[in-house]
């Protein structure tokens, strides 16, 4: 069963960090890019960074650029998402997916088997 577990949202006041990890399982991790999005109430899903699983190439949101970074451990199935000076805007709920493919992309559709998401709250 493909499975994947996001962890590690909490509240942080504006300035501070935080960092997200993805547990995956049942499927060939190393196969697929991974993403990672967020859900704002009242707006729609958009995607955050995203990581190859070939090369490592990353992409990014503009609104994040400079201030997140993910990250892949094959050897252990984890992606991360570091996300440094975090702002009120930054608010969401945020879920990490598998791509369908294995080149990057921050299109929803590309994407299957979603997390459950974690909150990340960020104060003013």
């Amino acid at each position: 069963e493909v499975q994947l577990v996001d962890f590690g949202g909490g509240v942080v006041q504006a300035g501070g960090s935080l960092r997200l990890s993805c547990a995956a399982s049942g499927f060939s991790f190393d196969d697929h890019a991974i993403g990672w999005f967020r859900q704002a109430p009242g707006k729609e899903r958009e995607g955050v960074a995203c990581i190859s699983s070939s090369d490592g190439t990353t992409i990014y949101a503009d609104s994040v650029k400079g201030r997140f970074t993910i990250s892949r451990n094959d050897a252990k199935n984890m992606v991360y998402l570091q996300m440094n000076n975090l702002k009120p805007e930054d608010t969401a709920i945020y879920y990490c997916a598998r791509g369908y493919y294995s080149t990057v992309t921050l299109s929803p559709g590309a994407f299957r088997s979603w997390g459950q998401g974690t909150q990340v709250t960020v104060s003013s």
